[in-house]
């Protein structure tokens, strides 16, 4: 199915300028900062403030590029779902060109300027997970495998990992945990999405676990996803990683995200279905906000 190539706008200096924020995928560059911001605090080592504040800017660049090169890539797709048609390219505000130079020189700043301002592991990281993001994700799984969003995730549960390494210098198993939270969060997370947002997805012809798999095995791998979070979220209180503030948030948060699988699971009328998956997928952002806001209150009190 081709897709409709938009007339490029003229746009003004300030509107030039929106754009090319919102190329940079803006909700999701503040959840890659939040959780970068995090792991960063509850390493053991305090960090220059001002190799603190270019550090995270170096972070922030990084995420935008990448959701830059995403946009680039998928201008096709884009343009075809109701979710993403307003998106800068799609709209003719930015052409594919201009999104792929931002994002190809957005990409290598970031790197460089994390490399100056913290050291080689945390800009390391950061490449890799441009480069997972773009390259193993966008490019190649995104339209092959109903399974894009469970290895693709990796790029986007990495952002506390570096967050200690700039700390740090170095990765230990109190961020990898983290790293876990974020990796087996965002399956469900997606999937919930796909589940109410199936047609956008068949139209662009995704091949998203409700359309290959079917509804059903949807809601038990999201089920299944919640189950295996549970364990893994309260583990940092069992390795004395943060203590019984945390360990109460992450019980009724991750309890709570059960009970909704399991409620979606069981459900059987279509519509009440879609409603449920759309709660879970906006509960799922609150989950992961508060998961990470109750490690920062655990360690202002542990």
């Amino acid at each position: 199915m081709d897709s409709i190539k938009p007339k490029i706008l003229k746009l003004d200096y300030f509107g030039y300028m929106q754009a090319f924020f919102n190329l940079m995928k803006p909700r999701v560059m503040s959840l890659v900062i939040f959780t970068c911001v995090v792991g960063l605090l509850i390493a053991p080592v305090k960090v220059n403030f001002l190799d603190v504040v270019f550090s995270l800017l170096a972070v922030a660049l990084g995420s935008g590029a990448a959701g830059a090169l995403n946009m680039w890539y998928e201008s096709d797709l884009d343009s075809l779902m109701t979710r993403t048609c307003l998106r800068p390219i799609p709209t003719g505000k930015l052409t594919r060109n201009q999104a792929l130079a931002f994002g190809i020189l957005s990409s290598l700043i970031s790197v460089i300027v994390l490399y100056i301002f913290s050291n080689l592991i945390a800009a390391t990281l950061l490449a890799i997970t441009i480069l997972f993001y773009v390259f193993v994700y966008t490019i190649w799984l995104k339209r092959k495998t109903p399974q894009n969003i469970v290895i693709g995730g990796a790029s986007g549960a990495l952002p506390p990992v570096i967050g200690w390494a700039i700390a740090t210098n170095g990765v230990t198993l109190e961020p990898i945990i983290l790293f876990l939270i974020i990796f087996i969060w965002t399956p469900s997370h997606f999937w919930a999405l796909s589940l109410y947002k199936s047609e956008d997805y068949r139209k662009a012809r995704i091949p998203m676990l409700p359309i290959i798999s079917g509804v059903r095995t949807t809601k038990l791998n999201i089920f299944i996803y919640a189950m295996i979070l549970f364990p893994i979220a309260i583990s940092p209180f069992f390795l004395d990683y943060f203590g019984l503030i945390y360990l109460i948030f992450a019980v009724a948060l991750s309890g709570y995200y059960v009970f909704i699988s399991y409620k979606l699971f069981k459900e059987k009328n279509s519509t009440v279905e879609k409603k449920l998956a759309a709660k879970l997928f906006n509960y799922s952002i609150f989950y992961l906000f508060m998961i990470f806001t109750s490690i920062l209150i655990d360690k202002v009190t542990y």
